[in-house]
């Protein structure tokens, strides 16, 4: 994800000799390690408020530089009282420092390589920036689930979050907050939430979460397929789409998923559809979410999310049952426009693959899950040969397609 805007000042200068600039890169760094040694009083509760505030703001200008996130980094004091600060509870006159040490954390967890220091001086960090995230008062709750989203994509922060949303308040889920939170327009006022999107999706790759949002009882899965259009943000559209894609591999939930009771895969296709005027033969085929759409129907313009829908309903079409279901809801008819449409030669191959499943023949007895066949050692190689080499055509695509896009020098006309 992208990192938070830090103010980060660059004095200008002359040029020199090699050597003095070498010494004035060592006077530099021996400069920013004493003033960060300096900073750790003044981020303390006890530090006066503007002086706190100017600390935190000098912190987070040194996480928009490599060489200031590796001094952070070092100094595991200094990450303590950031974290402190950042998951300290919502101050009643000023939250600027707290909203400034969280932005500060969200540029350190957006470099795996910080996140085992971070851990190391806060091993509670998930648990904390939870508190904040669902904290319906808290101002900097989005810079806290924008952290935890850049956090929760290794292993072991996302092991350590799910623990966390396990120990929740009795009687309650941790999930069941999150997913809430996420749901409710106007959980938090000062906050809209949209990281909250990635976060659930990362927490999805593990089993345990793909089975609360998949327990019928829950209806989870229903409460998320709204947000797949969502309009105001990216983010949050992609993290749902993204928590979709990985509750799809249990192809064991599939008959429920295709089924009236959730009904997915209109909510998967209305976003890859275009303003495409079928025949009323062609028309009654579709869902009726899909029938006689607008003349300015717009499809999904993030490229990523475009591909994580059809790999989604690609996922849907691992066993037979779930091929038939796609193929009668008429999926293939979107689909054919989309392919038509794509302009990204990655999306339309994997489009490509989605129509060939759907049009082609069914597999041989024994082998009708395609989630669970065993492919032979020599044909997988082979298969990840022909991978490499639709990547590097769909790379010259690309470079051709932004070649033929660049302005041409006009020629010029004689007088």
């Amino acid at each position: 994800m992208r990192e938070a805007a830090a103010s980060v000042g660059a004095s200008a200068g002359g040029v020199g000799p090699a050597g003095p600039l070498v010494s004035g890169a060592a006077e530099a760094e021996a400069e920013a390690e004493a003033a960060a040694a300096k900073l750790l009083p003044f981020l303390t509760p006890g530090a006066r408020a503007d002086l706190r505030a100017a600390a935190a703001r000098h912190v987070l200008g040194l996480t928009g530089s490599g060489p200031g996130r590796t001094l952070l980094a070092s100094r595991a004091a200094l990450l303590r009282a950031l974290v402190e600060l950042a998951a300290a509870p919502a101050p009643a006159p000023a939250p600027a420092p707290a909203r400034d040490a969280a932005r500060a954390l969200v540029n350190l967890t957006a470099h795996p390589c910080l996140h085992d220091p971070l851990l190391a001086a806060e091993p509670g960090l998930p648990a904390r920036l939870l508190d904040r995230a669902l904290d319906p008062q808290c101002p900097w709750a989005e810079e806290a689930a924008a952290a935890l989203a850049n956090l929760s994509r290794e292993p072991g922060p996302c092991a350590a979050l799910t623990e966390a949303l396990g120990a929740a308040e009795p009687g309650e889920c941790g999930l069941e907050r999150l997913v809430r939170a996420l749901c409710t327009p106007g959980y938090n006022a000062r906050a809209p939430l949209h990281y909250l999107g990635p976060v659930l999706s990362n927490l999805s790759r593990r089993p345990g979460a793909r089975a609360f949002l998949l327990d019928p009882n829950r209806c989870v899965v229903q409460r998320l397929l709204p947000l797949t259009q969502y309009p105001d943000s990216t983010v949050r559209r992609g993290g749902v789409v993204g928590t979709l894609r990985n509750c799809c591999f249990e192809h064991r939930h599939h008959e429920w998923l295709l089924s009236p009771e959730v009904d997915i895969l209109p909510f998967l296709l209305l976003p890859l559809a275009g303003p495409e005027d079928f025949s009323e033969e062609e028309m009654e085929r579709l869902p009726v979410d899909l029938q006689y759409l607008p003349p300015d129907k717009q499809r999904e313009p993030e490229v990523a999310i475009r591909k994580m829908l059809i790999e989604t309903i690609m996922l849907l079409t691992a066993t037979a049952p779930g091929r038939q279901q796609v193929r009668d809801q008429g999926a293939y008819l979107i689909l054919r426009e989309l392919h038509s449409w794509e302009p990204e030669p990655h999306v339309r191959v994997t489009c490509e693959k989605l129509i060939q499943v759907l049009i082609g023949d069914e597999p041989e007895h024994g082998m009708e899950n395609l989630l669970e066949v065993q492919v032979p050692e020599d044909v997988e190689r082979q298969l990840q040969q022909l991978d490499l080499q639709e990547q590097e055509q769909c790379k010259q695509e690309q470079q051709e397609q932004e070649l033929a896009s660049e302005p041409q020098a006009e020629e010029a006309v004689p007088p």
